[in-house]
């Protein structure tokens, strides 16, 4: 660890090379000439280089100063963006967020949220987008999207909000109609309401058999891109749905829904915050993250917020 005097030594010698001169470095940090000419020197003597080449009215770096500079610099970005960062998040959020929902998910479980952390935080901008395609988050100037499930690109970090899992449901009355699907080769057998915005998802359902995940292609003679609507047509008895536990709690807890081939469902298909690699993370996206995790650990919140028309 370098001791308090060395580090002063490297902000000195950093005023130094910017600015080209002894007298002018002084002037900025408050010292005398003297004092800035005995921390180059200190400085020079530990590292056993000649860090400037001198003149009377100038000094300008030498190649191995020069090389020690660019590190030193990036040293002290590093400690001054680190007391920044500690700084801002003891105040208040703020600046502008940019988030990515999908749309029933943002409409229940993201709206209610920024309602009341707009109340709290007025400083804090959050410019929100709803859709359900897969949103190219720097291409399109995102700070941070909300994923529910599937595949993470390598460059991007996810963070966990909740828990949740894919599961296939259907009213009493179709399952009365239809029989229970017992197998994954049964689905063959039923009318199965697709999700029309899921890619390749489409007209395929993702599932765990002997401890490898699986998908099966389905057919139905309904979809839509609309997931509340995909759900109240299971509700209706129109058909098998294949959706997140998330928005059909309170179905479930009513029985106007159950679910079938548990034993096949996929561990996990959790909803994440993801943003992309970088070294320091923004305070607000930190906050806008942890806020979201708080909210959603509350109990019963689930329920609830399915149960919001």
């Amino acid at each position: 660890m370098l001791p308090l005097e060395s580090l002063n030594g490297l902000v000195t010698f950093v005023t130094t090379a910017r600015s080209g001169s002894f007298t002018e470095a002084a002037d900025a940090l408050g010292i005398s000439r003297s004092a800035v000419g005995k921390a180059i020197a200190r400085l020079e003597t530990r590292l056993g280089v000649r860090l400037f080449h001198r003149t009377t009215r100038q000094q300008s770096l030498t190649d191995a100063g020069q090389a020690y500079y660019d590190r030193c610099v990036r040293a002290l970005t590093e400690l001054y963006d680190a007391e920044a960062e500690l700084d801002s998040g003891r105040r208040s959020p703020q600046g502008r967020l940019r988030v990515s929902a999908p749309l029933v998910f943002g409409r229940h479980c993201v709206a209610p949220v920024l309602r009341d952390l707009a109340a709290q935080h007025p400083q804090l901008q959050i410019d929100i987008s709803f859709n359900d395609r897969v949103v190219d988050l720097i291409e399109e100037g995102y700070d941070l999207g909300i994923r529910i499930g599937g595949a993470i690109e390598p460059s991007f970090v996810a963070v966990r909000l909740a828990s949740n899992r894919r599961v296939v449901c259907a009213s009493p009355e179709y399952l009365h109609r239809n029989g229970m699907p017992k197998t994954l080769d049964d689905l063959a057998q039923h009318n199965c309401l697709a999700f029309n915005l899921q890619g390749g998802q489409q007209r395929g359902w993702y599932f765990q058999q002997n401890g490898k995940p699986v998908i099966v292609k389905v057919q139905g003679n309904l979809d839509c891109n609309d997931g509340e609507l995909l759900h109240r047509w299971a509700g209706e008895g129109l058909g098998l749905a294949w959706r997140s536990t998330w928005e059909i709690q309170a179905q479930l807890a009513s029985g106007e829904l159950v679910t079938v081939l548990d034993d096949y469902a996929l561990p996990h298909y959790d909803i994440m915050a993801v943003y992309p690699q970088q070294r320091h993370l923004p305070a607000k996206t930190r906050f806008f993250i942890d806020y979201l995790k708080e909210v959603y650990a509350q109990p019963d919140y689930w329920n609830r917020a399915a149960a919001k028309p």
